[in-house]
C-alpha cells in the first residue's frame, strides 16, 4: 500500500470506515491544531475548549463508525460543523440555566442593559466572523499564519512569538501588521464582513 499519510482526506475515512485505526490518527493529526484553534477563538476558555474539541472528536469517529459520513471533499469543513453545533447547544445550555425570575428583584433588571446577554442570532452572527477569519488566515503566506495563530488561539505575547519563531520583536510586529493589513483586503475582496455583535 502507498504511504498513507500521503492519501486524501476522504480515502483515509473509508480506511477508518474499514477498520484501520491509523486512518483516523492520521486525520487527527492534520487538523487538530486548527480545530483547537477555531473553537478556542471562539469560547476563548481552555478548559470548554478541550471538552469541545474532544466531544468533536467523538461524534465524528460515532458518525463515520455508523457510516453516515456524507463524502464532501472539505473533511475539516465538517468538522467545523460539529464543533459550530456542539459550541450552540452548549451557549444555549449556558443561557437557559443562568435563565431567572425577576419578579424578585426591587429593580428593573430587563432593562438593565449590562446584565442582558447576546441572542443567540448575535452568537451565531460572531461565531460565523470568527469562521470567517480562520478561513481568512489560510490566505496569508505561512510566517504572517504563524503570528496571527500564536497571537490570537494561543495567546502568546509578540516577545514569545519572536522567540519561538527566531525573529526580533519588531519582525513579528510586522508580520502581525502585514497580516491584518491582508486579512482587510482579501476580506474586502471576497465580501465578507467582519463586525462582530
Amino acid at each position: 500500500m502507498e504511504n498513507i499519510n500521503q492519501l486524501t482526506d476522504e480515502e483515509l475515512v473509508k480506511l477508518y470506515e474499514s477498520g484501520i485505526n491509523q486512518a483516523f490518527e492520521i486525520l487527527l493529526s492534520r487538523y487538530n491544531s486548527k480545530l483547537y484553534s477555531y473553537i478556542y477563538m471562539i469560547v476563548r476558555d481552555r478548559e470548554l475548549t478541550e471538552d469541545i474539541f474532544q466531544d468533536t472528536f467523538v461524534k465524528a469517529i460515532s458518525t463515520i463508525q455508523h457510516g453516515k459520513y456524507v463524502e464532501s471533499g472539505r473533511f475539516l469543513s465538517w468538522l467545523n460543523r460539529i464543533a459550530h453545533n456542539l459550541m450552540i447547544d452548549y451557549f444555549r445550555r449556558e443561557k437557559n440555566e443562568n435563565t431567572f425570575s425577576a419578579n424578585a428583584v426591587n429593580y428593573d433588571i430587563l432593562n438593565n442593559a449590562k446584565l442582558s446577554e447576546k441572542s443567540i442570532e448575535d452568537i451565531l452572527s460572531n461565531e460565523q466572523v470568527l469562521l470567517d477569519v480562520v478561513q481568512l488566515i489560510e490566505y496569508l503566506p505561512d510566517s504572517q499564519q504563524d503570528v496571527v495563530r500564536m497571537r490570537f488561539f494561543q495567546d502568546l505575547s509578540f516577545k514569545e512569538i519572536a522567540e519561538i519563531t527566531d525573529v526580533s520583536i519588531n519582525t513579528a510586529l510586522g508580520r502581525m501588521r502585514y497580516a491584518l493589513l491582508n486579512m482587510r483586503r482579501i476580506a474586502t475582496e471576497k465580501n465578507v464582513h467582519l463586525e462582530l455583535k
